[in-house]
């Protein structure tokens, strides 16, 4: 009896040594090999932003990002009980009745993809010995069916996970006749705003669509004077100077005096036009009197002819002499003046600024020494650079916008000249815009950006410039559906400077946070949302 006692005590001390053994085996199987709580890792697929997991408790009250799993398929498994764990790919396993799926989603190197891993009583199944369908839910959008194909070691999922990765997940797997059904949802980029609240921080509320898209061209420019406006003032005589009343930089009017000079050709002009017309009175007096006594018969007609030619020569004479004077810019009040001969007064031929002079008191000047220079302010031009592979799309007549770099002043004119030849240093034509400057605004030598419409285009969906955000690097406006905003990745086209075109992520009769859509970007920035890709 001793000796059967014994062999029955290391029999069973041998059973539980081998029951020990496959315990443990069975434990270490159930627990994940790596964790990957990072989109980034390499050669580690995920699920659905599970680098939340550790936050839940921390973001339950959050509307920016937030948790809820459930298991829908009742079971005695105790990973469904508690929600899906985290598998041996770093996903979210759920499990049922031994039956496991682990759901990740992929993305390096490749647009986001859903990969499923199989499992039956913790080990490995071939992709193939199931058949699994999920269903993304999202905020004001269809339902996103994924159909699976197996690849090495995995199904892999037949579209891309668009950003955010904010939805309701529905998994449905086929497995040995039996259907299996988990479900759950996670929340990225959402906050809940009211109304009050959007009208208390200056959100405005707009509605994508279709509108004319109106790309510009900017290029930059540089204000000059008006080239047909720059008159050279020179004297016409020769003479000295006695004054300058006007200098560099001021403005004249037309008909101002600039200076005066003493001339002797002029006083001999003036001295030739007053003998000139003191002749011609005595001409007239003559053929008067001789012009009398022919028509008494007093006199010989030929004296009467002799009087009248004379007449006519004075009166050739004194009209010679005044025009002489008048091409010179004498004044008709100065003509006749007995007074100083020479005095000879430069006067302004047009209104404007003076630019250059070139005259100082006690110089002696040539008549056609220019002594100022005097451009019309008025009308100035916008000389705007012009690359070459922008000629093409220029056009003379074309409206232009000019802004000024410096100080806030903004015209509109149009393109007056676009110049034909390519400069060799700069590789570089130049367009010519006409502003009006009567009110002085326009300074020469002032920088400016010019901005010319090179086309009109319709696109069928647009959204607000002020309207795009920047998160997670990607451009963004926030979709409002209900109380909620939650964020939209965009693929932007053509943009005015006022509305961007949308390719991709946004549908025409959406409504979205424009004008102040930061504080909505400041707000889930409060409520700590987070996206570590």
């Amino acid at each position: 009896m001793n000796k059967r006692q014994t062999v029955l005590i290391v029999i069973v001390i041998a059973i539980g040594i081998v029951l020990g053994g496959l315990i443990l085996t069975w434990e270490k199987a159930a627990v994940p090999e790596t964790t990957h709580g990072s989109h980034g890792k390499a050669d580690s697929p995920h699920a659905p932003h599970d680098d939340h997991d550790d936050h839940d408790e921390a973001h339950s009250s959050s509307h920016a990002h937030k948790y809820s799993e459930t298991g829908n398929a009742p079971t005695a498994d105790k990973n469904t009980e508690r929600g899906p764990g985290k598998g041996p790919k770093g996903g979210k396993l759920f499990t049922t009745d031994g039956f496991g799926v682990e759901i990740t989603i992929f993305e390096k190197g490749v647009p986001p993809q859903l990969r499923l891993y199989l499992y039956e009583n913790g080990k490995p199944l071939p992709p193939a010995a199931a058949r699994v369908t999920v269903t993304l839910s999202r905020l004001g959008a269809p339902a996103q069916v994924f159909n699976f194909k197996p690849e090495a070691g995995y199904l892999l999922g037949d579209q891309v996970v668009e950003e955010p990765h904010s939805f309701d997940m529905a998994i449905a797997a086929e497995h040995k006749g039996r259907t299996f059904r988990w479900g759950y949802n996670q929340i990225e980029a959402r906050v809940e705003m009211p109304d009050e609240v959007l009208k208390s921080i200056g959100v405005e509320i707009r509605t994508a669509g279709p509108v004319t898209i109106r790309p510009t061209l900017k290029l930059p420019g540089e204000i000059v004077f008006d080239e047909h406006t720059i008159v050279q003032v020179v004297p016409r005589l020769p003479g000295i100077v006695t004054a300058v009343y006007r200098h560099h930089g001021q403005h004249v009017k037309k008909g101002e005096v600039l200076a005066v000079i003493e001339s002797q050709i002029l006083a001999e002009m003036r001295a030739q036009f007053l003998a000139a017309r003191k002749r011609f009175g005595l001409a007239r007096v003559t053929f008067e009197r001789e012009k009398q006594l022919w028509e008494e018969k007093i006199s010989a007609k030929q004296d009467y002819l002799a009087a009248q030619q004379a007449l006519t020569e004075a009166e050739i004479a004194s009209d010679l002499a005044l025009a002489k004077l008048r091409t010179l810019g004498v004044p008709p009040e100065a003509i006749h003046q007995r007074g100083d001969l020479a005095r000879y007064e430069i006067r302004a031929p047009n209104p404007g600024l003076i630019t250059a002079k070139a005259i100082a008191q006690g110089q002696t000047l040539k008549e056609d020494t220019a002594i100022f220079t005097i451009a019309d302010v008025s009308t100035v031009w916008a000389q705007v650079t012009v690359y070459a592979k922008d000629l093409e799309v220029l056009r003379l007549g074309e409206k232009a916008v000019i802004r000024s770099t410096a100080i806030d002043v903004e015209g509109a004119g149009v393109i007056s000249f676009i110049s034909a030849l390519i400069g060799v240093q700069t590789r570089s034509a130049t367009a010519r815009v006409v502003l009006d400057n009567k009110d002085g605004h326009w300074l020469p030598g002032m920088f400016v950006t010019a901005e010319l419409v090179t086309e009109e285009i319709e696109v069928p969906v647009a959204v607000s410039v002020d309207a795009i955000q920047t998160l997670h690097d990607w451009s963004v406006v926030f979709g409002r559906y209900g109380q909620y905003f939650e964020a939209r990745p965009l693929k932007l086209g053509r943009s005015d400077g006022r509305m961007v075109e949308v390719l991709n992520g946004f549908s025409a009769g959406e409504q979205y946070a424009a004008g102040n859509s930061f504080a909505i970007k400041a707000e889930l920035g409060k409520a700590g949302a987070s996206h570590d890709h």
